[in-house]
């Protein structure tokens, strides 16, 4: 489970999956710990991978096209990990490629990583073990915790002085 979840994780396949399949074949703590464990692994691998090969590639290609990302990770590469992971939305292989390309030092991704990813990997690991022991009380459990997830990501890519806020200011001023 761990290699594997680490492969597809790396390769871009959504967290929710590895997540609900440990829940499911391996109940809710053994299967978070496999599933946190594959999906940081595979985010590692990407992100090293980004950054030791595809770099120069990208500073030749991407030049401008990235700019603001680039700008938000290297200023505040924990706050801007965090906030980009606790959205609902996104993708984490590009999070995960962006910070690499943009050199951020592996510390603060990696800590805002596992901060991050742990509240949406809970939430799919107990729909996977309330789905396997048809317990409807999880099923509400993770979709409150799902809920609380989203907003208090909204709220930190809204509020005032984050990075993506800090970023888009000072972009628009720039000539």
């Amino acid at each position: 489970m761990l290699l594997g979840g680490a492969l597809l994780s790396a390769a871009g396949v959504p967290r929710s999956v590895t997540s609900f399949a440990g829940g499911y074949a391996f109940g809710l703590w053994a299967g978070l710990a496999l599933a946190m464990g594959a999906q940081l692994l595979g985010c590692l691998v990407t992100f090293l991978w980004a950054r030791l090969i595809g770099r120069g590639w990208a500073q030749q290609r991407l030049a401008g096209r990235w700019a603001r990302l680039h700008a938000m990770l290297v200023r505040r590469p924990f706050a801007a990990t965090l906030t980009l992971r606790l959205l609902p939305v996104g993708s984490n292989l590009l999070v995960n490629l962006a910070a690499g390309l943009a050199g951020i030092q592996t510390a603060p991704f990696m800590a805002a990583t596992v901060i991050g990813y742990l509240p949406q990997t809970a939430i799919f690991c107990l729909l996977g073990s309330g789905v396997h022991l048809g317990r409807g009380v999880q099923l509400a459990i993770a979709a409150s915790l799902f809920a609380a997830s989203a907003t208090l990501g909204l709220i930190l890519a809204r509020r005032p002085n984050t990075p993506l806020e800090t970023d888009n200011r000072q972009l628009e001023t720039e000539p």
